[in-house]
């Protein structure tokens, strides 16, 4: 009867052994995806907090642009537009908390842009520039002018949104002015930042999926293909909860089981 028992009490203790090495892997993987996960979201929010202080920085120079010139209610509407953009950029920055919110930042920075050229085109007596996609190479630099036809290292020619100056340099066979994101210890462009960027760039240039003005770009299949890395990782962790309670499920229905069989044996012994 005391061997018995001692070998009931290893198996207990086996198991219990069991449950808590298997909960501890199970928490260290989440929380090892979950630090990932925070850091990722920290970096494209640095990107996207060095936009909204270069768009600070334009509108700093609008202020030189319009000083001595009468303005007319278009364009204070035009100009309120800019500086109420800044400021919301700003606010729904400090907001994020999930990689999706950043595209919210970066829409605001894009309408923002294309009011301030509507300021500029306005100050100089010029018709309201096209609404247009931002400079692909950089969305830093406003809307685009026009479409250039241009070859990433090793790539085939395709059409891209440029700005004027942008524009200019791909003309004469220069590189452009490529807006370039840490990954690791290197500088890549954005657009080959990962699926941790896809947000960011989707605020740009969601209000442009399906134009023409996007066709060929390289863009299109970062923004609007293969889903989101984000939302895919929140399945993931919540498949392997899933998982874990169902192990924790079966193991607790196996103790029951040993349980049940050792009353059974312990009755049929006392019988």
């Amino acid at each position: 009867m005391g061997e018995f028992l001692i070998v009931v009490l290893v198996a207990v203790v086996l198991i219990g052994g069991g449950v808590l090495v298997s909960r501890r892997a199970a928490l260290a993987q989440r929380q090892r995806q979950l630090a990932e996960l925070e850091s990722q979201v920290s970096a494209v929010k640095k990107v996207a907090d060095e936009d909204v202080t270069k768009f600070g920085e334009e509108l700093q120079m609008l202020d030189t642009d319009v000083a001595g010139h009468a303005l007319d209610e278009a364009m204070q509407q035009d100009y309120a537009r800019a500086l109420d953009a800044y400021e919301d950029a700003k606010l729904s920055l400090d907001a994020v908390t999930k990689p999706d919110e950043i595209k919210h930042v970066t829409e605001i920075l894009e309408d923002g842009r294309y009011a301030i050229a509507c300021v500029k085109a306005r100050v100089a007596g010029r018709p309201l520039p096209q609404k247009r996609p931002p400079c692909f190479f950089n969305p830093q630099h406003g809307p685009s002018t026009e479409n250039v036809s241009w070859a990433p290292p090793g790539g085939s020619p395709r059409d891209v949104p440029a700005c004027a100056a942008d524009a200019e340099r791909v003309k004469v066979g220069a590189d452009p002015y490529i807006r370039t994101v840490a990954v690791g210890a290197q500088r890549v462009p954005y657009w080959q930042g990962g699926p941790a960027y896809q947000p960011y760039a989707q605020g740009y240039y969601n209000n442009w999926r399906g134009s023409d003005m996007l066709t060929g770009m390289m863009l299109g299949g970062l923004l609007f293909g293969g889903g989101n890395m984000f939302q895919g990782i929140g399945e993931g962790i919540g498949a392997i909860g899933e998982g874990i309670g169902g192990m924790f499920d079966g193991i607790g229905e196996g103790i029951g089981d040993i349980g049940e069989g050792i009353g059974d044996m312990f009755g049929g012994f006392f019988d």
